[in-house]
Formats: structure tokens, C-alpha cells, sequence
């Protein structure tokens, strides 16, 4: 499904990227672990085509996207939702109005059947009552579940996640968690989360991949982690 090999990436002179490989099989939640400033962002803006490695390759279902022209990468992201850490949501729209906008912006749709898809959505993270607040109105939880139920409502086939528990206290931060993991389940996304909450981490992933100095330090589930014999990896851990 998704495929990294030997990618590399520098700014300023600074390698954040170092031959990074790595693979994600269809329908699976992956999750890339680390610090901040380890790459794991950059990574996943690679994913998507927002940015270009300065070596390496990107294959996603077939077909490598690091050489594809903007209009064939505008058309290969119809397919991929992006949850961002913030949220991204437009300030001056409702969150209907925010669910909706790129439903519009697709143009296949009758007004009637973005109503009920925006509806639909709401209700999967369990918000029907949100549609007409907007986001300043809403609490950190509830922005991100408005945000998530906009990356996933054009039907996306993979889900990308930037730090998605980022600012959320213990119990929201397992709570959109296992919202993601539950909807990527149920709508069979192949999902790859970037974090650094290690315990979410582990509920909700079946392969995670740590980084560190923009490299893989270890890959694998939580038990072959904790048996790295890796000096970071044991100390992130806390093991």
C-alpha cells in the first residue's frame, strides 16, 4: 500500500531525513514515534506531496508520487485525508460549513446530499448537536474530532495523522485515539499517525515505527520495542 525507500531530506544543510525505508500494508494503523524535531512530520508531509525528498523513493498503491506533476498530485490527494495537529479548521465557517467545504469544492454532490453526508460524519465522532458552532466555540477534543470527521469525509482511502492527541489531557487524548483507531477500522483506512504519547501509541497501533535523528531506530509491535536493546529506544521507553 505505502512504500518508503532510501528517503532522504535537508534543510540548511541539516539532515532531518536519513535514508528512512518503511512499509505500510493495506488497512493497517502504523504510528511514527519519536521526539519532536526527529523528522516524523516531514515524513508524513512527504506522504502526502507536500514536500520532495531530496533522494528516495515513494511508491502508494503502485504508483510512485515523488516525480508526478502538481495536477496528478492534486488528484492523487482526493484520496488521502489529512488530520493536522491544530486542526486547521476555518475560524470563520461553522463545522458543518468546515465538513463541507470540500465536498463543494469537489462539485458532485447536490446541496441535499452534503447536508446528509456532513450529518452523517457528525454523528461518526459523535457531534450532531456541533454543526452550527464554530471552532472557537468548541473545546480541544471536539475541534479535533471536527477536523478528523473532515479529513475522512471525501471517503479517503488513507488517513494521515499529525500528532492527533497533541494538547489534549489524558483522557480526550485516549479518547480521539480510539476514535481513530475505531473509524479507521470501520471505514478501512490504512492510517499512519505521527506522536510522541507513547502510551496511545501503543493502544491503538499495530506496527510502530521509532525515530530518532532521522533514522528508524526500531520497528515492530509494542513487544519488540520494548525488547530493543537500543540506548534510545530504552530510554524513551522508560524501559
Amino acid at each position: 500500500m505505502i512504500s518508503v525507500d532510501g528517503l532522504t531530506k535537508s534543510f540548511g544543510g541539516q539532515k532531518v531525513l536519513d535514508g528512512i525505508s518503511l512499509q505500510v500494508k493495506q488497512g493497517e494503523i502504523v504510528t511514527l514515534l519519536g521526539m519532536s524535531g526527529t523528522g516524523k512530520s516531514v515524513l508524513l508531509l512527504h506522504l502526502i506531496g507536500l514536500m520532495t525528498p531530496d533522494s528516495g523513493r515513494i511508491t502508494i498503491n503502485g504508483e510512485e508520487i515523488t516525480d508526478l506533476s502538481e495536477n496528478k498530485l492534486l488528484q492523487f490527494r482526493k484520496n488521502i485525508g489529512y488530520l493536522f495537529q491544530d486542526g486547521a479548521l476555518y475560524d470563520f465557517m461553522t463545522v458543518a460549513e468546515n465538513l463541507a467545504f470540500p465536498l463543494k469544492e469537489a462539485g458532485k454532490l447536490r446541496r441535499v446530499d452534503i447536508d446528509r453526508k456532513v450529518r452523517e460524519y457528525l454523528k461518526l465522532v459523535d457531534m450532531p448537536e456541533a454543526a452550527d458552532k464554530y471552532p472557537s466555540e468548541l473545546s480541544g477534543g471536539m475541534r479535533k474530532r471536527a477536523a478528523l470527521a473532515r479529513a475522512l469525509i471525501m471517503n479517503a482511502k488513507i488517513l494521515l495523522c499529525d500528532e492527533p492527541t497533541s494538547g489534549l489531557d489524558p483522557i480526550r487524548s485516549r479518547d480521539i485515539a480510539l476514535l481513530i483507531r475505531d473509524l479507521s477500522k470501520k471505514m478501512g483506512t490504512t492510517t499512519v499517525m505521527t506522536s510522541h504519547d507513547i502510551v496511545n501509541t501503543f493502544r491503538v497501533s499495530e506496527r510502530v515505527y521509532v525515530l530518532n535523528e532521522g533514522k528508524i531506530a526500531v520497528q515492530g509491535a509494542e513487544t519488540d520495542l520494548r525488547r530493543s536493546t537500543d540506548p534510545f529506544v530504552r530510554e524513551f521507553l522508560g524501559s
